[in-house]
Order: C-alpha cells, then structure tokens, then sequence
C-alpha cells in the first residue's frame, strides 16, 4: 500500500489525514535536507524537496507555491508523487525523447549518391549539391555526417592503375633487389628529372597588417631555360650521381650510364629504370657492358622506383619557391644540393616486402 492510500484509508477526518501524512513525511525528512544542504543539488531538485519539507510542516499549498516560487499546480503535483511514489517520486520520469529526423537508411544515401558521378556541369559534389539531390535532407545534416566519415569533398587523391599482366613478377624482382641484394653488387635507381626551370622571380619577406612576416614572391617570373637532371641513387649508402642534359633522348641517357659505371668499374651493377622508350632497346649497349643489367619497374608503377623519392625531396629541399637569373646558376645550384647530400645521405629503409596489385575500376568510393 503506498503512503499516500495509506493516509486516505483511515477513518479520521481531512485534518487527521493531514497530520499523519506530515507524520510519515518527517520520518524521511534527513535525506531531503541533507539534498537541500548540498552545494551541488540541481535547482528543479531542491525546489522539489523543499516542497515536501515545507509540507511536511504543516504549510498549504498556496503558501508552499509562493515561498519556492513555483505555481500551485506544481506543488500539488510533486506533494502527490511523493505521497504515492516515496523519493523516487520526485525523479524524473522517463522520456522517450524525440525522434530523429535522420536515420541510416539518410546516411546510406548519401553514401550511394557520392559513388554517382555530380550533376551535368559541375566537377565534383558539394554539401548543398547533396542536399538538393537528396530533397528532404537539410544541408547542415549532410556536412555534420560527411564530417563524422572523415569524408572531404575538396581534397584531391590521384592513383595510378597499374595493368601490367607481368605485375606480379616486376615488382618481386625490384623489391628483392632492396631487400636481399646481390652480395658484391652495387645496386642503382636511375631515372631523369626532365624539364627543370630557371624561373627568375622576385623574393624578399613580406610583413603583414598583423605584424605577422613571411617570406614570398611575385607572380611575375623571366624564364631562362629549362635543364634534365640524370639521377643515379646508390641503395646501399643512398649517394647520388646527378650530370645535366639538355634534352633526355637514348644518347643523353647512355651517356650517363657511362659515367655511372665509370664510377664503379669491375663491379656488377643492377640497374631499376622504369619505362620509359629511351631505357629500353639497349641490347648493343649492356652486350658491351656485362657487368650491367637493367631491372624494369612494372608499367605505371615507377613509385617502386627509389630515385623518385630523392626527385621529390630534391624538390622540396632545394627547388621551390628559388630564383635563378641564369640556366648556368640554377645548374650549379643543383650541384651544390647534391653535394650536401651526399655528405650526410642515408639509404632509404625499404620495409614494404609484400607490394600487391589492387584493381580500381568498379570499386565503389567507400572501399578506396
């Protein structure tokens, strides 16, 4: 039987109904102050159990209302929760909330719509663009979930699909050459930079309103030629053997393969190229050099090539964002690089054993 039928079940009159349930209410009144005391009793909580304590002595309803600050009503009703309930009447009861708008079924749409190629003009989806697609999807939605994927629509990936049917076989003689090379061999990564500018350009620190200075330069540029760099990169140490060209044709590339086993003779060397025409249909030239052999990366994949990975930091360390008044300086700026380099190089650990052909063409974007 709970309190509140308790009370009401005896025979007495209004007031005897009255006294006893301020009776029962000051038997539990501890827990209740000690819930009014606390610095961190929420306010609906303390409103609550000062209700039932100024009850409990014996105060109306309207009087209770105006002193907590609250309407009657509310007084009336938490007094009957906790008549009926005991303390856990003055909890709150449970609410199943609001529905979502979105659901997943939302987000396996626009999973679907991103694998469909964007509306006829533009190059690529956009928020509002899915969401206009969609009809019934508000935009914000649409970036809060492609941001919960980690999807961005802006950023650019390229790939290169290699469709070599002899793949397989390439890529496990060129990876076993830097991962067991021949003992007593010298292995080589050749390849060519081709096309390199001596581009003249205005440069000097520019400071900003913020009082933030940054370095940068002009827009305007005076070309004074373009050279090719042949690049060899030793494996085994990671030095370089660089010599410039002007055009990068079979004679030019011959030619520095000669100097490169002039700098190591009597030795057996490997050499990786790629596939490039001018590397290739040079039977007359490795007949006359038996101690060279060429090792080809498969068609599409000259990231499997080491001299690439120097090409890029070639670039990065010494060629952006410089000014050359002359082809002859940048020339000898190159030269002045590798010579750094080569004073602190280290070989690239190459740590990838297994290198696998995996097919782009009908995968869906959430499997890349």
């Amino acid at each position: 039987m709970t309190l509140f039928a308790a009370v009401h079940s005896d025979a007495g009159t209004f007031h005897e109904s009255a006294a006893a349930w301020i009776s029962i209410t000051r038997a539990v009144a501890p827990p209740l102050r000690t819930c009014c005391r606390s610095p961190v009793t929420l306010q609906r909580d303390l409103k609550r159990a000062r209700i039932v304590l100024l009850a409990a002595d014996g105060r109306s309803t309207r009087s209770i209302a105006k002193e907590v600050g609250v309407q009657p009503r509310i007084v009336s009703l938490w007094r009957h929760r906790y008549a009926d309930h005991g303390l856990e009447g003055l909890q709150d009861k449970p609410r199943p909330g609001k529905q979502p708008i979105y659901t997943k079924t939302t987000d396996k749409r626009i999973l679907k719509l991103l694998d469909k190629p964007p509306p006829q003009g533009f190059a690529r989806w956009t928020g509002p663009l899915l969401a206009e697609a969609l009809g019934d999807v508000d935009v914000q939605y649409v970036w809060r979930f492609l941001r919960s994927h980690k999807i961005d629509l802006v950023a650019r990936k390229s790939w290169c699909e290699s469709n070599d049917p002899n793949f397989t076989a390439k890529a496990a003689d060129v990876v076993g050459l830097y991962v067991a090379p021949p003992a007593k061999a010298i292995v080589l990564c050749v390849d060519e930079k081709s096309s390199i500018q001596a581009l003249e350009r205005a440069q000097g620190y520019l400071k900003l309103p913020n009082g933030r200075a940054l370095t940068g330069q002009s827009h305007d540029y005076k070309r004074h030629g373009t050279t090719t760099l042949f690049a060899a990169l030793e494996v085994a140490t990671g030095k370089i053997i660089a010599t410039h060209s002007k055009r990068r044709r079979r004679v030019e590339f011959l030619d520095f393969m000669n100097s490169v086993t002039a700098a190591f003779p009597n030795r057996k060397l490997h050499v990786i190229l790629d596939n490039l025409n001018t590397h290739k249909k040079n039977e007359d030239w490795l007949k006359a050099h038996p101690n060279v052999q060429f090792h080809f990366t498969p068609t599409s994949a000259s990231w499997l090539n080491q001299v690439e990975v120097w090409f890029s930091i070639l670039q990065g360390q010494s060629l952006s964002g410089t000014s050359f008044t002359s082809l002859k300086q940048l020339q000898e700026h190159i030269d002045a690089y590798v010579n750094a380099y080569n004073d602190r190089a280290e070989p690239f650990v190459w740590t990838k054993k297994k290198v696998r052909q995996r097919r782009f063409k009908g995968r869906r974007i959430t499997q890349l």
